[in-house]
């Protein structure tokens, strides 16, 4: 597979990944067929997680395509296995801990596929030639967390994680931001119906994440929570189902007719599909347009060398659309696939205003990865751009117009300053907004 530091093996139905690194090779998660369909293979994993393959453009080629993750990753037929993968052994979770073995497989798999170190300004070897000294044979499982907490804290990157079994697990967020969770969701819902909307309360879709409001002078409101968790039935075909119905009971014809202005709110987004973020812009648009270009690192050695890029259009929805002015509320609890959402909104024909402040910076899908003694790290090794070649990563993506956003002050004083400004910003009355 190029990038991913993955290899695969497929004999008929069965298909098995292979995890890889210069010092390890340990057995990822398999799949089983589900179907065939318009030339792809269809497959799922015990997770749930569906994707298909395809056969490729030239020979000994194939494309394999991820459910919810935009463009594909491609494949190039090899002779046989690497040196080291052993298709009778396991995940690495029944090997006896061995703490320095760990480590090094640890430090591999970012040294090959993190591509951020340079633009935060890590330096990789300099970390293994500090801490891989304190490791010996008889490090406890305890001891060598605190080590990996240590070695990736820096990094303040929300997509890497360390799921250290019974130690617990570790992930850091860009400093003086919050990473989204259930009780934060559900004071910031609260406070926006109390304070915004004047004590009425949001009409909710697909499973709660989703909830609208009209606003005064033909605006609307419409508040994402995440792009994810919108069905019972955890697959992709019943979670986009269930985010087509809540949008066509949104926006409707007679909405979109009479729609002036739409306030966007993303403040508090815990991500999920990029796909689902494509499926929502492309009611919000009345003419195709560029969203961004995805590329995965793809050499072990050389963290500046990419896979192609790959461009992700926005294609209008055959069902009513708004094309009108839009606000997006954006801040640093606007995670992942609410970013990668928010970039797919920078080239939107038409006004598309970010109002509050910089969205989190992680915009990768995450390579979740075995460690020998049965922990699991996950690890971003993509970059999402403009259309111009700019990554967000680790800055994350501005706004046009600050405000602070949550702050306990704003609260004190009863306060919701980057929602009021987007009733300054977006128009009431005018031409409407229809697609």
């Amino acid at each position: 597979m190029d990038g991913y530091g993955t290899v695969v093996t497929v004999r008929g139905g069965a298909y098995q990944e292979y995890q890889t690194t210069a010092v390890s090779c340990l057995k990822g998660d398999a799949a089983r067929r589900t179907g065939h369909s318009g030339g792809a293979y269809e497959y799922a994993k015990e997770s749930g997680r569906t994707f298909s393959l395809r056969q490729g453009a030239r020979p000994h080629r194939m494309s394999l395509h991820v459910d919810g993750s935009p463009g594909g990753r491609e494949l190039r037929r090899v002779g046989e296995l690497p040196a080291g993968c052993d298709p009778d052994g396991d995940d690495g979770s029944d090997e006896p801990f061995d703490p320095l073995r760990t480590f090094d497989v640890f430090w591999h798999t970012f040294a090959e596929n993190y591509p951020f170190f340079a633009a935060k300004g890590i330096d990789w070897k300099a970390a293994r030639d500090t801490y891989r000294p304190r490791v010996d044979a008889d490090t406890s499982r305890d001891e060598l967390a605190g080590v990996f907490r240590d070695m990736v804290r820096p990094l303040h990157d929300a997509h890497v994680s360390v799921e250290a079994g019974a130690t617990g697990r570790f992930f850091a967020v860009r400093p003086g931001t919050t990473m989204p969770n259930e009780a934060m969701d559900t004071r910031v819902t609260s406070y926006i119906e109390e304070r915004d909307l004047g004590g009425r309360p949001l009409t909710r879709y697909a499973g709660g994440r989703i909830g609208y409001a009209d606003l005064p002078g033909d605006r609307g409101y419409l508040r994402i929570s995440g792009f994810l968790g919108y069905s019972e039935t955890p697959t992709y075909e019943a979670n986009k189902a269930a985010l087509d119905r809540a949008l066509d009971a949104i926006l409707t014809a007679e909405r979109t007719r009479k729609l002036r202005g739409l306030v966007i709110d993303l403040r508090v987004n815990g991500g999920g599909a990029d796909s689902f973020g494509l499926q929502l812009a492309s009611r919000l648009t009345d003419r195709p347009y560029f969203a961004y270009a995805k590329r995965a690192r793809n050499d072990p050695s050389d963290p500046t060398r990419f896979t192609a890029s790959q461009p992700q259009y926005v294609t209008p929805a055959r069902a009513p659309r708004y094309g009108g002015p839009i606000a997006v509320l954006t801040g640093g609890s606007t995670i992942s696939a609410g970013e990668t959402f928010t970039q797919a909104l920078m080239d939107r024909p038409g006004r598309a205003v970010r109002i509050g402040e910089h969205t989190q910076g992680v915009f990768s899908d995450t390579m979740e990865r075995a460690l020998p003694g049965g922990w699991r790290i996950n690890v971003p090794n993509e970059e999402f751009r403009t259309r111009a070649g700019q990554s967000f990563d680790g800055s994350g993506i501005p706004p046009h117009l600050y405000e602070p956003v949550f702050t306990e002050e704003e609260f004190a004083h009863r306060r919701d300053s980057a929602f009021d400004r987007a009733l300054r910003v977006l128009p009431s009355g005018g031409a409407p907004g229809a697609a």
